[in-house]
């Protein structure tokens, strides 16, 4: 029976309405992020700075030329995602600017999707809405979506094919299916995983194998095209290569607390469960000071199911509500390969997040909406004792506004929603500075401002710490080779030692930070430290009182400073070596 709330037999405008209602709570956190996105000129998205600078060749071939960090994120990118931008550089769109308006259409994309999944399973437009809203909260409490980069476009994508493959539409799932497969080609090991045991079903404690012609053809395509799209990722050996081992890594201290890619850690738990690479849980659910409410919620579905008496929504729940505890199975499995596979696969965890943040939210809804209905359906008995009708909907009705304004109000208890980890520069006359000199420039420096130059001032970097990324044997040799070569230059004692490195690299301009030459500086830079012996000496040579070359040449070379850095020009050092 219908009720104030819930409708078991939902009109086309009731449905308009609910999925009108969950795209406006995703505009609302959409357009939150886009305050943050749009606060001030020098604003970008923390992993932007990785996948998105780059593509500022598309709008002119001469910026960030023979550029080894923006040669290697291209080559990295999944083609289907460059090709998404390239496009819309083509007309004169800046990528930093689309990154930046991207995430509330790919949230309002997810919401559809994410909407019509939850009214696949269950058909009363109110499970969707609370799903959807669960959701988006779940989106926007992690920075996945506000990034711009091939994961932002994982949910609207991986959302269609659930969609899809629910209603059993054979061409638009392969569709979708193949978008995965140029936008984030990883995830197409869960459809694999999800495809195959849409032919399996438990029975009697036996697993047997669908008997339907059309099953295998179906699923078999699904499965086959995916199998086609990753095996070019398989073959295909990157010019940056290979691929970190699980032996190299655990003897790197760039994997451990401190480092740059921290993975490995002695805590159980952190490494298993909460780790942001390792962990099988999203780091954010382990962070926030008290539980996101679709983690019971989502927990209490399956044990609502078992009482259809009492709750009589959930006989119209479909069987169709097993592609939850899939997904997580299938999630599970490749989650514990990864981790046996180290590297091979990526990352683990990002085997596991993405599917929980899926999963719990939908469940959630159906869940309270099956809860909820069950309140409402609640009848009295006839008797002078009992309570009125009227008031057992007034406890119905109250009930329902607390718990609708808690799940609505939850990411207000949190000190940062929605979390899109935009980073501000804070020296805006730097990157002003660096802008307005030649295309081709190399910028040295160990300078925390390296991770913006390439974003905000379009120009090279000779290594940075947000680019000294790891995973790739042959592309962080390299990073690895310049950052000692740096090191070894700034802070020595010869003149021929500078000189030489500059020559090496052709470096155009030195930033310094203005405490670069004081030991707490290199003994409290954690990521410098890493790039032993020559950090310790480093530090040695200034705690001796030796006054490195760079730093004597700092009044006559300087051609920019601020309070916090000062820029130095290359050729001026190189003049002195031949007394000009």
């Amino acid at each position: 029976m219908d009720n104030l709330f819930i409708s078991h037999t939902p009109k086309k405008s009731q449905i308009i309405f609910w999925l009108a209602l969950s795209l406006t709570w995703a505009a609302i956190y959409g357009i939150l992020g886009l305050q943050q996105a749009f606060a001030s000129e020098y604003v970008v998205q923390d992993d932007a700075r990785h996948h998105v600078f780059w593509m500022r060749r598309f709008l002119d071939p001469e910026l960030l030329s023979n550029d080894l960090i923006a040669d290697y994120f291209q080559s990295i990118a999944p083609w289907g995602y460059t090709l998404f931008y390239k496009f819309f550089a083509t007309i004169g769109i800046d990528p930093i600017l689309l990154s930046k308006v991207l995430p509330i259409i790919l949230g309002m994309i997810s919401t559809i999707y994410g909407f019509g999944i939850c009214f696949q399973l269950l058909p009363v437009p109110l499970a969707g809405f609370i799903g959807t809203l669960l959701l988006n909260q779940n989106l926007w409490f992690k920075d996945d979506l506000s990034s711009g980069t091939p994961r932002a476009f994982l949910y609207p994508i991986f959302l269609a094919f659930l969609y899809y493959l629910l209603k059993r539409s054979f061409i638009p799932a392969l569709i979708v299916l193949a978008l995965l497969g140029v936008f984030y080609p990883q995830y197409l090991l869960i459809c694999i995983g999800l495809l195959f045991l849409q032919l399996c079903s438990w029975d009697n404690g036996r697993l047997r194998f669908s008997s339907q012609r059309q099953d295998y053809l179906f699923y078999g395509a699904g499965i086959g095209l995916a199998l086609l799209m990753i095996l070019p990722y398989v073959l295909n050996s990157s010019e940056f290569g290979p691929v970190v081992t699980a032996a190299e890594a655990r003897a790197m201290p760039e994997f451990w607390p401190g480092g740059r890619t921290k993975f490995f850690t002695d805590h159980f738990s952190d490494y298993w469960f909460c780790g942001g690479r390792t962990g099988m849980f999203p780091r954010e659910w382990c962070q926030l000071g008290f539980p996101p409410p679709q983690i019971f919620l989502g927990v209490l579905l399956p044990i609502v199911l078992q009482f259809p008496s009492r709750f009589p929504l959930a006989k119209q729940v479909s069987h169709k509500i097993k592609l939850l505890g899939q997904l997580l199975f299938v999630s599970f499995g490749f989650f514990f390969l990864a981790h046996a596979l180290l590297f091979k696969l990526y990352l683990p965890s990002r085997y596991t997040e993405h599917g929980w943040r899926i999963v719990m939210a939908i469940a959630a809804g159906i869940a309270l909406t099956v809860v909820l209905d069950g309140i409402f359906s609640t009848r009295p008995k006839p008797s002078p004792s009992r309570s009125r009708p009227w008031q057992k909907q007034g406890v119905a009705i109250g009930f329902t506004v607390l718990i609708s304004a808690f799940i609505i109000l939850y990411p207000t208890l949190e000190d940062e929603f929605p979390d899109v980890a935009y980073k501000v520069g804070k020296v805006p006359r730097l990157y002003d500075f660096f802008a307005q000199q030649p295309k081709d420039s190399l910028i040295a420096s160990v300078s925390g401002e390296t991770n913006f130059l390439p974003t905000f001032s379009q120009r090279s970097v000779l290594v940075s710490k947000e680019y000294a990324i790891p995973l790739l044997v042959g592309y962080y040799q390299q990073i690895r080779q310049r950052v000692v070569d740096l090191l070894m230059a700034q802070y020595s004692t010869d003149e021929a030692d500078v000189q030489a490195f500059i020559q090496k690299y052709g470096v155009d301009f030195w930033l310094l930070d203005r405490s670069a030459f004081t030991p707490n500086y290199l003994a409290s830079n954690s990521w410098l430290q890493q790039y032993q012996p020559v950090a310790t000496e480093a530090l040695t040579t200034l705690q001796q009182g030796k006054i490195p070359v760079v730093e004597t040449l700092m009044e006559r070379c300087t051609v920019f400073q601020t309070e916090e850095v000062v820029v130095l020009e290359a050729e001026c050092i190189l003049e002195k070596r031949h007394g000009r």
